[in-house]
């Protein structure tokens, strides 16, 4: 229940829940007008687009068990909710929703490069070697260089976790060179940085949502995609493909992402508390994703799928196009490119 204008009326279904703003609004009006207190707690919707089990399902769920046990030590009258499975929309309609101001909290990945340019820094394939470099480029340049270009289009970016290392599965054949992938139709996320890659390599790519995938791939429309394993595995991807090719071929990280606007309309001391908790998140993400980064890879042979190595150096030099056309293409492509490479030697 919910005091409105002095009424008493039903609490909406779990699912259609009132946005911040406008129960901001609602409050404080009830109360004005006829001395009430709100009647449980805000709840702040948090949207992404993993399957249960997976790294995204684990980290906002951790998040939000967290971030909710320290509202409530602090009186707080906010609590997290965590909506999965792309129930709240794909990731283009996350971003939406949080201009719009019906979801409170999104975890946006490769769609950021579609977004802002300079995001297509983590399309570039193998320029993050690994997480211990990943931490060191958020330090020097995500922080300081990407996410004020987020604030500027109206995104707050709170803390950085993780998607992965991005691997290739298909029905056609073992991808062990670029060569390999000529003809497949490939699935990506949104971004022309990813395309561009994969037409370097000759594939067919295209941009799906990845909600849409798992029947793309079993009807044969999509011959492969391309994910981390943690995404592959809640997806059942590996039940609907023949082939996992580990290519490593780009790092993506995860952006914890709410609405400048309405965040700025929270009180300090919950701000406080939900973004602390989403960078203390970090470490449990990241081990997260190395730990099944190992046990997945043997469940999804145990399921029957050819798993094979690449030759990197094959892909490394089938990439070098793309830096280039990124370094030309974005204002600051070439600076950032020379920002994030010598950190991998650090």
């Amino acid at each position: 229940m919910r005091v409105v204008g002095c009424e008493r009326v039903r609490q909406p279904e779990k699912h259609r829940r009132t946005p911040l703003s406008a129960a901001a609004l609602i409050l404080a009006t009830a109360t004005a007008a006829c001395g009430g207190a709100p009647d449980g707690p805000i709840e702040l919707k948090f949207g992404h687009v993993g399957e249960p089990g997976s790294l995204f399902a684990l980290s906002a769920e951790e998040f939000a068990r967290r971030a909710n046990a320290r509202l409530t030590e602090i009186g707080a009258q906010a609590e997290v909710i965590v909506f999965g499975s792309s129930q709240l929309g794909g990731d283009e309609d996350l971003l939406a929703k949080l201009s719009f101001g019906t979801v409170d909290f999104a975890l946006p990945s490769s769609i950021m490069s579609s977004r802002i340019d300079e995001f297509g820094l983590f399309e570039m394939p193998y320029i993050v070697r690994d997480r211990e470099h990943m931490r060191r480029i958020e330090e020097e340049v995500f922080w300081p260089d990407l996410a004020p270009l987020a604030e500027e289009q109206g995104y707050k970016i709170i803390a950085v976790w993780a998607n992965g290392f991005r691997h290739v599965t298909n029905d056609v054949r073992a991808i062990a060179a670029p060569a390999d992938l000529e003809g497949i139709k490939l699935r990506t996320p949104r971004g022309k940085w990813r395309i561009r890659l994969f037409q370097r390599f000759g594939a067919n790519p295209s941009a799906m949502a990845l909600s849409e995938v798992f029947m793309a791939l079993r009807t044969g429309n999509m011959d492969g995609q391309e994910n981390p394993l943690a995404q592959i595995y809640a997806s059942n991807f590996h039940q609907v493909q023949e082939f996992l090719s580990l290519t490593e071929h780009v790092y993506t990280p995860a952006y914890v992402t709410v609405s400048s606007r309405r965040w700025n309309r929270l009180p300090s001391e919950v701000r406080n508390v939900l973004e602390q908790e989403a960078k203390a998140v970090q470490a449990f993400v990241h081990e997260a994703a190395e730990r099944m980064d190992r046990d997945l890879l043997v469940e999804i042979r145990a399921a029957g799928v050819a798993v094979n190595e690449v030759s990197r150096s094959a892909f490394l030099e089938g990439s070098q196009a793309i830096y280039d056309e990124f370094g030309s293409e974005v204002e600051a492509g070439r600076e950032l490119i020379g920002k994030v490479l010598p950190l991998a030697f650090r």
